[in-house]
């Protein structure tokens, strides 16, 4: 859908807008080679259209082979994304574990399996097959990379505790992905871009928890009603806003979210340095902001 543009010089140009309060991770931004891993991996979702010629005046065994060819072509692509999220979200870590299923790995047997089917269309033999999807497998292998075989920054820590940490930041995880699906509803770029810079605080703190655990309880309990907090506000603002378009309802909404960036998450290193009395009193106080904003 098209947006108007409301920068700092359009003719209803609010200035320019501020600052984040926090950098977002270098390690989550988009760089040249991720981009062309993308492509390449987007390109592969149209191959499976290169094994359907047979299919139009084909023999019945050329028709079951092509189908084959073009299924298993379809789902190496789908779990080669899925391997390629994964590691990405690897590498953006200074502590994670390695893939519990090599999942570029399997899409680069898949994808052979799909040349085998796709050569045994035109040939009787199986060796000339083989040796092609041999290779297609070890093209697609050295065109993705094989996927993270071993845990990262975990040495000499519990691994009890490194898997609680892991499942503590994917819960976390939960939570902006809600948020970030429920702003869309608002229909405003510049308010989801905002949600953007706010996730970008929050992994920042993601990362923090993993580099030192501290005291992982509390530092669960508060980004439990951190982000849950969080996402209910956006849940209701972006049905309030869908429906009115209320100025002042979006000035509150953006406030909160400041105000969750500078001074709850600048406070939340109280954790870090295991200040129980400190970290308990902030999450008292989180949570009452938090119900009286929503």
């Amino acid at each position: 859908m098209a947006q108007r543009f409301g920068g700092q010089f359009s003719p209803k140009g609010k200035g320019p807008e501020p600052e984040p309060n926090a950098r977002p991770n270098p390690n989550l931004l988009p760089t040249k080679g991720t981009q062309k891993t993308g492509t390449r991996s987007a390109v592969m979702f149209f191959l499976p259209l290169l094994f359907l010629g047979p299919l139009f005046g084909g023999s019945p065994g050329s028709l079951i082979l092509s189908l084959a060819a073009a299924g298993l072509m379809l789902a190496a692509a789908i779990v080669n994304r899925e391997g390629i999220k994964a590691q990405q979200e690897y590498d953006s870590r200074k502590v994670a574990r390695r893939p519990a299923i090599p999942r570029k790995i399997f899409a680069s047997a898949l994808a052979g399996g799909a040349l085998i089917c796709g050569a045994l269309v035109w040939s009787e033999g199986l060796i000339y097959p083989a040796l092609f999807g041999l290779i297609g497998a070890a093209l697609h292998l050295g065109s993705f990379g094989p996927d993270p075989l071993a845990d990262k920054g975990v040495e000499g820590m519990d691994p009890f505790q490194t898997e609680r940490v892991a499942k503590a930041v994917q819960e976390a995880e939960a939570y902006l992905k809600s948020m970030a699906d429920a702003i869309l509803r608002a229909g405003d770029r510049q308010i989801e871009g905002r949600v953007d810079r706010f996730a970008a605080s929050a992994r920042n703190l993601f990362r923090a928890i993993e580099a030192d655990p501290g005291d992982l309880t509390a530092a669960r309990k508060y980004l439990s009603v951190y982000l849950m907090g969080a996402r209910d506000a956006t849940v209701k603002f972006s049905d309030l806003y869908r429906q009115n378009r209320d100025a002042k309802a979006r000035a509150d909404y953006e406030s909160l979210l400041s105000d969750l960036e500078t001074t709850f998450a600048e406070k939340s290193k109280a954790f870090l340095a295991n200040n129980h009395s400190d970290l308990d009193i902030e999450i008292a106080v989180l949570r009452d902001r938090l119900k009286l904003e929503t």
